[in-house]
């Protein structure tokens, strides 16, 4: 059979070996599920056969659903009904009938077992895993706005108890094979080659009946509703889930209805009460926006699906990092993490010697913590040089200089660098705003030349901005991209630009949060209404921990450049101001829009003297949605304009690099989600009410008067 082999031994125990085609990773697909079901009416009918083993030739045992085929289904969508029909119930149903046919099956799960495998294996009778690391177990639903759909949010409780099973689906936190067993999810854990006979020695003498389709039956811990302490479990997570995700994301309060409810009937119904809610998921924006962003586009990103074909890939072996301070020294630990050899180059060896310290300093708390092991630290540290003679850049094969963000400093850098490399080594820029083009004028092989943008810190940030110059060329574009697969990072590319994509992004959401002060609106009124719009952390409460005058010193830097051309963002003034005039400059000063009294931020009094507070301020949900939309139309300015040029890109550079709330799929997934003919009268209104930044170009307005999406698939639907 296709997707799934079928061997019988002479003891007659079938091996069912799954093998999807065309997949890397088992998935299931329509053509799978079939071959599944085939085989299990084959084996329930045939006497000779008296169980069966599931295991996989490949290296994972099952991934789970098919994200992809899901993706490309919300373009069909018409109702309910159909959904329900075509998507959750038909894998749902053959699970049912393979533990229910009277005859066992073990599942040896050789891989990682995540999702839809997990659920397959929960549907064994009997679980076995390899002592592996790669064996991995979980149900990671929730992490892309949906919940278990094949039974898994009703067999794992009923296996060990819902106080634990509900933790494990809430934060989908993969389990090792030993903490696996631990939990009770599988029976054993064996050698790797062990794990076949394991199985087979199992299905020989095992019972073909589940614990929850026997008649004495008792949920392990009790049921919802039936003991107090198992009902108050049940509104302490609601809770939980409603503060950590603002309400903003469905899944994790629908996974709890679906336990809650489903623990209480049959296994029958509760399996239609999962479907039913999982649809329910499946069809709200939530989970397409996840899904598309956060598996389709970032999967393109990591595929280096946009890498210039018919360029040699660059085996990076050497780099140089210029610039030793928190940027330059993170810089510098990815690279040594991901095999490199790194030159890290200060002002003075001292200085470099003395950040050097700074990083090993840092893994000696990671170690005491046991978040690090120390050959793991020392094998880190043992790769980084750290100098101040930019003679030591001449091996190497791409240097990155990450000093601070003042034109004239990266000039002589830059000369300094190219006059001791290699003409043929790439150098690159980590300047957050400043034009890449304007930066390589003069420098040497300005094709060699292009803007790497990494985020703080940058061994927890996935992000690389990738800016092309005017003058940066295809193969450095390439070998760019190949350096940040190096890293294991996530890179989107974008056209040089002042602020490239992010920074021009994130930089119209602060200075909208700023101008709102001159409104008398309360700091922490504007940075309430923005984490329960979604974001991590308020605007103003990151400008303070940034410093407003690093901001206020860019934007200064900014108006030098465009002289004329210039225009003045909403919360310049505010900048100077607290910067000028108050001396208020944020976290680091003591005081900027909050005070800080004994390391905890409180609400400055003095504010209201300065901008007299609005009577009746307005609704959050009018905030949350300024704050939102302003981003949202200065990206589809940056779309316009050709600084980035694919939607998928942007929303995955805004989601993973300046925390654009996840559940909207980025700025892009937020306008075709309100539609972009109601996104475009929302800001005509903004911006009547609040000024002309918010009015839509031409472009923009003609655009959504012909209905046209950013992702095109979904405006054709």
């Amino acid at each position: 059979m296709a997707d799934l082999h079928c061997s019988i031994d002479a003891d007659g125990v079938a091996l069912l070996t799954l093998d999807v085609a065309g997949k890397s990773a088992n998935v299931v697909t329509d053509s799978m599920r079939i071959a599944l079901a085939d085989a299990v009416e084959r084996i329930a009918a045939d006497p000779a056969i008296r169980g069966a083993v599931i295991t996989s030739a490949k290296n994972d045992f099952m991934a789970g659903g098919d994200i992809n085929a899901m993706i490309a289904f919300f373009d069909t969508l018409t109702d309910e009904q159909q959904v329900y029909r075509e998507i959750s119930r038909p894998f749902t149903e053959v699970l049912r009938r393979l533990e229910t046919c009277g005859k066992p099956f073990a599942a040896a799960i050789n891989g990682a077992a995540m999702g839809g495998g997990l659920e397959l294996a929960l549907a064994c009778h009997w679980r076995v895993a390899a002592d592996d690391p790669k064996v991995l177990m979980g149900l990671p639903e929730v992490g892309i706005g949906l919940m278990p759909g094949a039974g898994g949010s009703q067999r794992l409780p009923r296996l060990i108890g819902i106080q634990k099973a509900v933790p494990l689906m809430l934060q989908g936190r993969p389990q090792t094979a030993k903490q696996a067993l631990d939990l009770g999810i599988i029976h054993a854990v064996v050698l790797p080659p062990d794990l076949l006979s394991a199985a087979k020695h199992w299905v020989l003498q095992g019972d073909a009946v589940q614990p929850w389709d026997r008649k004495d039956f008792k949920f392990p811990g009790g049921a919802a509703f039936q003991r107090a302490e198992i009902g108050g479990f049940f509104n302490l997570a609601a809770t939980s889930a409603a503060g950590t995700t603002q309400r903003n994301q469905p899944a994790p309060v629908t996974l709890l209805s679906a336990v809650a409810r489903g623990s209480v009937v049959p296994m029958d119904a509760a399996l239609r009460i999962e479907s039913r809610l999982f649809t329910q998921l499946l069809m709200n924006p939530v989970a397409r926006n996840t899904m598309r962003t956060m598996f389709a586009s970032k999967g393109a990103c990591d595929k280096l699906a946009r890498r210039p074909k018919n360029v040699a890939p660059l085996a990076i072996k050497s780099v140089g990092v210029i610039g030793a301070g928190l940027m330059g020294m993170g810089i510098a630990q990815v690279s040594a993490q991901a095999g490199a050899t790194v030159v890290v180059i200060d002002a003075s060896q001292a200085q470099a010697e003395a950040a050097k310290q700074r990083l090993a300093d840092g893994f000696a708390k990671q170690i005491e913590k046991g978040r690090m092991k120390a050959d793991q630290a020392d094998a880190i540290l043992a790769k980084i040089e750290a100098a101040s003679d930019y003679a030591r850049l001449g091996d190497c094969d791409i240097v990155v200089e990450a000093v601070f963000e003042d034109r004239k400093l990266k000039r002589e850098v830059f000369a300094r660098a190219r006059a001791a490399m290699r003409l043929d080594a790439i150098l690159a820029s980590n300047t957050s705003s400043l034009p890449i083009s304007s930066l390589a004028e003069g420098v040497a092989a300005p094709e060699r030349f292009i803007g790497l943008h990494f985020f703080s810190p940058v061994d927890r940030m996935a992000l690389v901005e990738v800016i092309r110059g005017h003058a940066t060329s295809d193969a450095t574009l390439a070998q760019a991209l190949d350096y940040i697969k190096l890293l294991r990072k996530t890179p989107i590319i974008v056209n040089d630009s002042q602020g490239f994509f992010t920074t021009r992004v994130i930089s119209v959401y602060l200075s909208e949060a700023m101008g709102m002060l001159t409104e008398g609106l309360a700091p922490a009124l504007i940075d309430n209404a923005a984490r329960q719009a979604g974001f991590p952390v308020g605007p103003l409460a990151l400008i303070d921990d940034l410093t407003i005058e690093l901001g206020y010193h860019a934007s200064c830097q900014y108006r030098s450049d465009a002289g004329a051309a210039w225009v003045e963002p909403y919360g310049f003034r505010v900048q100077a101001k607290f910067c000028e005039e108050l001396g208020r400059k944020g976290r680091r000063y003591g005081s900027g829009f909050y005070d800080y009294v004994d390391g905890r931020r409180v609400a400055w009094k003095g504010l209201s003297e300065v901008y007299p507070p609005q009577a009746g301020p307005p609704a959050v949900e009018a905030i949350k949605s300024r704050l939102l939309y302003i981003q949202a139309l200065e990206a589809a300015r940056a779309f316009e304009e050709g600084v980035i040029s694919d939607p998928g890109e942007g929303d995955v550079g805004a989601v993973l690099g300046i925390g654009f709330p996840g559940y909207t799929g980025g700025p892009f997934s937020l306008i075709d989600t309100v539609g972009i003919a109601a996104f475009v009268a929302a800001c005509e209104h903004l911006a009547d009410r609040h000024g002309e930044r918010y009015r839509p170009s031409a472009w923009l307005r003609a655009r959504a008067a012909r209905g046209e999406a950013f992702y095109r698939r979904a405006a054709a639907a």
